[in-house]
C-alpha cells in the first residue's frame, strides 16, 4: 500500500468491551492516530490497524467499558483534526510538550522513550551529536518533537523534513540523507525489518525536557476534564492490573514506560 493511500484511507477499527448484564448504553469514544508509525500505530496493508498505540487503547476502552472507534489522520493535521472534533482524543504516541499544552489538554504518560539517531551501516559519521552530524544532511518527520530538537541541537546539519517517518527511511537506505533522527524504539524496530537492514543505531540522544516533553500521553480537546480523568483513571488500572505489562511483552523486551 502506498503512502498516500495509508494516510487518507478512512480505516476504522471498533473496540466493543465485554460487559455481561449491562443495562445502559456504553460510552462511545472516537479515537484518532497517524497510522503511520510502527510499531506505535500501523495501517496494515487488509486495512486494519495494529501496534502498541492501538493495543493500549483497546485495553483503556474495555477498563471503561467503553464502545471506541478509531481512525486514521495525517500527523500534520492531527491536532486541528481534534479541535474540528472529527475525534475525541489522539492515541498517537503524542509527545507531551509545552506547546501542544496550549492547544489540547493531555492525560498522563503512557510510555516515554529518548531520541536517536540512525545512520548507514557504512557510515563514517562516529557520534550522535552536533558536532558528529557537523555538515551532514539529518532527515526527521515535520511537525514532531524529534525534527524540534534537530533544529534546537543540530544547527550544524542540514535538516530535511518528512511527511511520515516511512519517507525519510527509505531516502536513508537509498542513500539521499546521511543520517535520521527519531524514537530509538521507532528506529531499533525498522532496523529489524529487511528495508532496515541497510542501516544501524548510531547512538541515543539526551533528552530536552522542553522539547521532548513527559513521555507520550493522550491528546484530548481543551476543557474535556471528563474524559481525561477518565483516561487517566483506566491507565492506572492497566498498569495495575498486568494489562500494560502484558501488551509492553508483546511489542518490546524491556520497560517501554520509562521513569
Amino acid at each position: 500500500m502506498n503512502i498516500a493511500r495509508r494516510l487518507t484511507l478512512a480505516a476504522t477499527v471498533s473496540v466493543m468491551a465485554a460487559f455481561a448484564g449491562a443495562s445502559f448504553a456504553a460510552d462511545k469514544i472516537v479515537i484518532g492516530t497517524e497510522g503511520a508509525y510502527p510499531p506505535f500505530n500501523n495501517l496494515e496493508a487488509d486495512g486494519t490497524l495494529t501496534g502498541f498505540d492501538i493495543d493500549i487503547g483497546k485495553a483503556l476502552c474495555e477498563e471503561l467499558k467503553a464502545e471506541c472507534t478509531f481512525v486514521t489522520n495525517d500527523w500534520d493535521g492531527i491536532i486541528p483534526a481534534l479541535q474540528a472534533k472529527k475525534f475525541d482524543a489522539i492515541l498517537a504516541s503524542m509527545s507531551i510538550t509545552p506547546e501542544r499544552k496550549e492547544k489540547v489538554d493531555f492525560t498522563v504518560k503512557y510510555y516515554n522513550t529518548p531520541p536517536a539517531i540512525a545512520v548507514p551501516k557504512d557510515s563514517p559519521i562516529k557520534e550522535a551529536s552536533e558536532a558528529g552530524l557537523d555538515g551532514k544532511v539529518l532527515g526527521a518527520q515535520s511537525s514532531t518533537t524529534h525534527s524540534n530538537y534537530a533544529e534546537a541541537h543540530m544547527k550544524k546539519s542540514e535538516l530535511k523534513l518528512y511527511p511520515t517517518a516511512d519517507e525519510y527511511k527509505l531516502d536513508l537506505a537509498n542513500g539521499r540523507i546521511d543520517a535520521v533522527i527519531d524514537d530509538v524504539v521507532v528506529l531499533s524496530e525498522w532496523l529489524k525489518t529487511e528495508d532496515g537492514a541497510c542501516c544501524k543505531i548510531l547512538g541515543t540522544l539526551p533528552v530536552d525536557p522542553t522539547i521532548n516533553g513527559d513521555g507520550a500521553g493522550i491528546a484530548v480537546r481543551k476543557g474535556d476534564d471528563a474524559l481525561r480523568e477518565k483516561l487517566n483513571g483506566a491507565i492506572a488500572a492497566i498498569r495495575a492490573n498486568g494489562k500494560y505489562k502484558e501488551i509492553n511483552a508483546k511489542y518490546f523486551p524491556f520497560d517501554v514506560y520509562g521513569e
